[in-house]
């Protein structure tokens, strides 16, 4: 079934598409909320919600943390600071024949996945020496 293409699920697809920083559905509607005041925050996740499933923006799942959403759909990786929360972009080639593998290693026909790897980040770092 085709959703509508309403002009308050285009305000917040072009605030995810400004936010370079994988905002919480949180972020999304306060930055939202700012500039449009009478939208509710029900509103904001329920388009953050559909925009994800249509493809149109990417839902980055955080084991024990609030999903965080990507303006980036392409195939990339993820890596989530242990101490300060945020999530970046890993910059690096993305591994082609994983799904395959994967495939072949359980007999799962695989339909989707994130791989989301935690550590800590360079600021973080830098804060404890």
């Amino acid at each position: 079934m085709q959703s509508r293409n309403t002009v308050q699920r285009q305000i917040v697809l072009q605030t995810v598409l400004q936010m370079h920083n994988h905002p919480t559905a949180d972020n999304v509607y306060a930055a939202v909320a700012a500039e449009h005041p009478s939208i509710s925050k029900a509103t904001v996740y329920r388009n953050l919600s559909q925009l994800a499933l249509q493809g149109e923006i990417r839902r980055v799942p955080v084991p024990n943390g609030a999903d965080r959403f990507d303006f980036n759909t392409s195939e990339h990786y993820h890596v989530r600071c242990e101490k300060c929360g945020a999530v970046f972009d890993v910059h690096m080639p993305h591994i082609s024949n994983l799904i395959e593998q994967v495939e072949d290693a359980s007999g799962v026909e695989v339909q989707r996945y994130d791989i989301l790897f935690e550590g800590i980040c360079q600021d973080c770092r830098a804060k404890e020496a």
